[in-house]
């Protein structure tokens, strides 16, 4: 069956990567969390305390980071490597979440990004999830998904996930992230957070986990088919 590029855009904490990395496993397709690279850029930015107004600051730290995905076998997932360097668990931490959407929002940081995504996406069989990757990186996936769920869900949803990696954060603190992320995201002058016209909306407020990635899968088999018969 004729191999297409599955773009998965959406909020914070509405699942999408999870169900992204489920659904490429599914379809024995590779899968690319455009999200954790730019934690790793955000993560090299606060490290590195580089001055994120100064344009030539910004252009020497791209300049030196390199993110690559490799595959964990303990884990059976894919972890993101700085560098070299495995940064996993440490892009997951709330310090990166509070900062992820300003360095996001930086032209170059995007420009930067995109263009290594698009060189992923060129030989397809290829599940990426983010903000802008069936707007922008893909313009032209064959099934583009819109992600969504209720504010309240996404937020205990983003709790539990910092709970698992043992990192105990207040509610309330997590909504006010959600919310500060949520209204850089879809008001920033680089590729936005938006809905493309053309894409399926998910909305997992009431769904289980297999009910979101079959709901996918389905849709893709059906491009899929759509695909071989052009």
């Amino acid at each position: 069956m004729k191999k297409i590029i599955i773009a998965i855009d959406g909020y914070s904490a509405c699942g999408k990567s999870s169900t992204a990395k489920a659904v490429a496993s599914k379809l024995n397709y590779r899968y690319v969390d455009t999200g954790a690279m730019y934690r790793a850029v955000t993560l090299y930015f606060l490290e590195n305390y580089v001055d994120q107004t100064n344009p030539k600051a910004v252009a020497k730290a791209l300049s030196n980071i390199e993110i690559t995905f490799h595959h964990n076998e303990k884990t059976g997932k894919s972890d993101t490597y700085l560098n070299g360097l495995n940064v996993e668990d440490k892009i997951r931490e709330m310090e990166i979440s509070q900062n992820v959407s300003e360095v996001s929002a930086i032209k170059a940081v995007r420009e930067a990004m995109v263009e290594q995504q698009q060189k992923m996406g060129k030989s397809k069989a290829l599940v990426m999830d983010g903000r802008d990757i069936g707007s922008v990186v893909f313009p032209n996936a064959e099934l583009k998904v819109f992600m969504t769920a209720d504010f309240d869900v996404r937020a205990e949803r983003r709790q539990k996930e910092l709970f698992d990696k043992d990192q105990l954060v207040d509610l309330e603190e997590v909504k006010e992230n959600l919310k500060k992320r949520d209204k850089i995201d879809t008001t920033r002058e680089e590729s936005p957070l938006i809905r493309p016209e053309d894409s399926e909306e998910v909305d997992t407020t009431h769904m289980f986990f297999e009910e979101q990635v079959d709901q996918i899968v389905r849709l893709a088999g059906t491009k899929m088919l759509k695909a071989e018969a052009v």
